[in-house]
């Protein structure tokens, strides 16, 4: 005997409920638990605002690096045809699946002042990544950039390859082309994964602790900001820097929803 599916619709509808108060109940606790008659002082402290400033500038910066190199690679995984794509898409992807602090670490072997990239880097041009600024944007773009080349991807994949043909067959090149057949039906994927990257970078804890350090004002960024004030017992602090990130992501996916629904 089959289950009625006006009972079968209940209980779906029963489950989603549960599903969204599970996420629901921890933001609630944050709005609730917010000190919201000190939120100006708090978030006006300089070590906020130092946090929100590299936090900004480290997570931009990184995402620009993502938009850089990351398109050619995104490119070559949906357009190329040779032995070793899927080698290749899988180290691509790698960082997205790695714990961060592994991550950290690896960075620390590969770049560290004695790994075997940053050690001939130091000697030859004096440039020492861990501990600075540099090495944060560097351990975001590691674990963010990937986010965009995948999504990069799928939507170059999912452009009309006719459509671009036929523009050559009426004399186009190829850049005019890309520019005016393919960049335009690919860039509602672009900015998707540029807004994920961008978010990812922005929340990016574990291998930037790792890699760059916790140095207020230096590498500190908010997540960092966020774990020294839970750590010290400054619940107020870390709630209100937590309430700002959260705003942050909200509007983020927003608007990546928004973005994709009009493309």
């Amino acid at each position: 005997m089959g289950v009625p599916k006006a009972s079968f619709g209940l209980l779906l509808v029963l489950l989603a409920v549960l599903a969204v108060l599970f996420f629901a109940f921890p933001l609630i606790g944050l709005v609730t638990g917010a000190p919201w008659g000190d939120m100006a002082n708090v978030i006006t402290r300089k070590s906020s605002l130092d946090a929100l400033r590299l936090s900004l500038l480290a997570s931009l910066s990184s995402t620009a690096l993502a938009l850089l190199f990351g398109f050619p690679l995104a490119w070559l995984l949906a357009r190329g045809k040779f032995r070793g794509k899927g080698l290749l898409r899988g180290l691509t992807t790698l960082p997205m699946v790695l714990p961060p602090v592994v991550g950290g670490i690896a960075l620390l072997l590969a770049y560290g002042r004695r790994g075997f990239i940053g050690e001939p880097l130091r000697a030859a041009a004096g440039i020492s990544l861990p501990f600075t600024l540099a090495g944060v944007i560097v351990a975001e773009s590691f674990v963010a950039m990937p986010f965009f080349v995948i999504t990069a991807e799928s939507g170059l994949r999912s452009v009309d390859t006719r459509l671009e043909d036929a523009a050559r067959t009426l004399g186009a090149g190829r850049l005019t082309v890309f520019r005016r057949v393919t960049l335009p039906l690919a860039w509602p994927s672009l900015l998707a994964g540029l807004v994920l990257a961008w978010a990812r970078a922005l929340g990016e804890f574990g291998a930037t602790i790792t890699f760059a350090g916790n140095l207020p004002g230096v590498t500190q960024t908010m997540p960092l900001a966020i774990y020294i004030s839970h750590s010290a017992n400054r619940m107020d602090e870390a709630i209100a820097l937590s309430l700002i990130l959260v705003l942050v992501s909200l509007v983020v996916m927003i608007f990546r929803r928004e973005s994709a629904g009009t493309g």
